[in-house]
């Protein structure tokens, strides 16, 4: 498919804080467009505004809130005049057994990254649909392949693939397109927050190759950039993911025999790990819950 020009195109980049949301806002704006950014903190929100080549805004909300997000959209409608391009990005993470897992922290990764998504959509597709836009749907290698010790987030992210691919077809006579983009383990604060516990960080490198290595930052955005011009139904951040699609259905059946080998290795190392949110982002997610309820 033919790119589409950004310039003067409006986006909306949810989790604009950093990582992943915040380079993407930062390139699009490159590319010409005026963008809107969302997420949980203020002041690293407005750093990133202030620091974009074009018209920009930010908006603080809880993405998995309908009626904050449906405010959101109605005044970055009236701050920009529409609405083009929609990047459902926002997202948590936690790591360890299940039969551990902190059980808040666990269902606050399906709050975020799968009903959050639900929720961005939700408030954003009629306006997508007066302009004909695309909605891309942040997914994750996880969401193709199973992995122990990840269970709320390959959990979310298989959820997100299947929801999204099901919105690409209700919602495709509308004009509106909806992609859905895979990234791997890739150089953001949730992945060198996993990292930080050892079990964790072994694991991931006892992976088979190239599933174990981390990867930039930049050139996995330039993919997604180059996904939202294209207003492509797939992106992948990695050259080798699309390769997975042709094989997904042997893995999880591959990494429940070897998984198990890897578990019983590891099991006692397992007792006492972390099992709250993890990264810069999973402190702000905890942070902005802590004020809410005080």
């Amino acid at each position: 498919m033919s790119r589409v020009s950004l310039e003067g195109q409006v986006a909306v980049v949810t989790g604009a804080a950093r990582g992943v949301g915040e380079l993407l806002a930062r390139k699009l704006s490159a590319r010409g467009a005026r963008v809107a950014l969302v997420g949980l903190e203020e002041e690293a929100l407005k750093e990133v505004s202030g620091r974009l080549h074009h018209d920009s805004a930010y908006w603080y909300a809880d993405v998995t809130d309908h009626e904050t997000m449906s405010r959101v959209a109605r005044e970055v409608k009236e701050r920009f005049g529409k609405i083009d391009i929609v990047v459902a990005n926002a997202g948590v993470a936690t790591g360890g057994p299940f039969t551990d897992s902190d059980p808040v922290a666990w269902r606050r990764v399906i709050e975020v990254n799968l009903i959050g998504s639900a929720v961005t959509a939700r408030a954003f597709l009629p306006v997508l649909a007066e302009s004909r836009g695309y909605l891309l749907q942040i997914a994750s290698l996880a969401a193709l392949t199973p992995v122990p010790m990840m269970t709320a987030y390959c959990a979310s992210k298989a959820g997100v693939e299947a929801y999204a691919h099901s919105l690409r077809a209700e919602v495709g006579y509308q004009g509106v397109r909806v992609g859905v983009a895979y990234l791997s383990w890739t150089d953001t604060d949730m992945v060198r927050g996993a990292d930080q516990d050892d079990v964790m960080r072994e694991l991931r490198q006892r992976l088979p190759w190239p599933s174990n290595k981390t990867y930039p930052l930049g050139p996995a955005v330039d993919r997604l950039v180059a996904g939202i011009e294209r207003r492509s139904a797939h992106v992948y951040g990695q050259w080798w993911l699309r390769g997975m699609q042709g094989v997904r259905g042997y893995l999880p059946a591959l990494i429940g025999t070897v998984g198990q080998r890897e578990m019983k290795r590891f099991a006692p190392r397992l007792r006492g790990m972390s099992s709250g949110l993890v990264g810069a982002g999973g402190a702000a997610d905890e942070a902005a819950r802590a004020t809410h309820r005080n």
